[in-house]
């Protein structure tokens, strides 16, 4: 059964954002895939602490282990966020600090000045986010900041086999109801390529 890592990352439990997120679980769960979903609002701290710092790359401190399972397990990674300042969530990008770390995510290779990848399990990762933003400005203007950190500074040095597609809902804000169903079916599509793809690899 294909594992699934499904997160969210949004404050209000009402927002277009959990509405989406709750979309993907059930599209996933119909996939036959068991999801395993982290909302992190609901008590993660995405604050770094000091004894992590000190002891990332040496002896790491035994912090937030079934985090690390779940993702060390994952063969497909769905992030559910809005994009605010072109950047991803505050508690989403603790998230990256916290729980993609050496011995998880990757291994340091000072010798390389890179590092080795060790989410070998990840095969798909989608990315749904929202944005207030026309499109026009974040591809023409900002040049998409946000999916370029995802796919070559995030996934890319840790899992350089795993596909990633970005699905992205334009002026959110104000976004009518059609285009919203116009955008999940877009989702569903993106769902059933995965398992495809899952069944037979590239």
């Amino acid at each position: 059964m294909t594992r699934c890592l499904l997160i969210h990352a949004h404050p209000l439990p009402g927002s277009l954002n959990a509405h989406l997120a709750a979309t993907v679980e059930t599209l996933a769960r119909a996939q036959g895939w068991q999801v395993t979903r982290r909302d992190l609002y609901d008590g993660f701290d995405p604050v770094l602490t000091a004894e992590e710092r000190a002891g990332y790359y040496a002896t790491p401190p035994v912090t937030l282990t079934d985090e690390k399972r779940e993702l060390a397990e994952a063969q497909v990674l769905i992030l559910v966020f809005p994009t605010w300042w072109s950047g991803f969530p505050a508690i989403l990008k603790g998230w990256f600090d916290r729980v993609w770390t050496p011995a998880v995510a990757f291994d340091p290779a000072p010798d390389l000045g890179a590092m080795r990848p060790r989410l070998s399990n990840l095969q798909q990762v989608l990315a749904v986010t929202t944005m207030g933003a026309p499109r026009w400005i974040d591809w023409l203007v900002l040049r998409q900041p946000l999916r370029r950190a995802l796919c070559r500074g995030i996934i890319r040095p840790c899992a350089p086999r795993a596909r990633v597609r970005w699905l992205a809902l334009y002026q959110a804000e104000t976004v009518p109801a059609k285009r919203v169903q116009r955008f999940e079916a877009r989702i569903a599509g993106e769902i059933k390529a995965m398992t495809r793809r899952l069944r037979c690899p590239d």
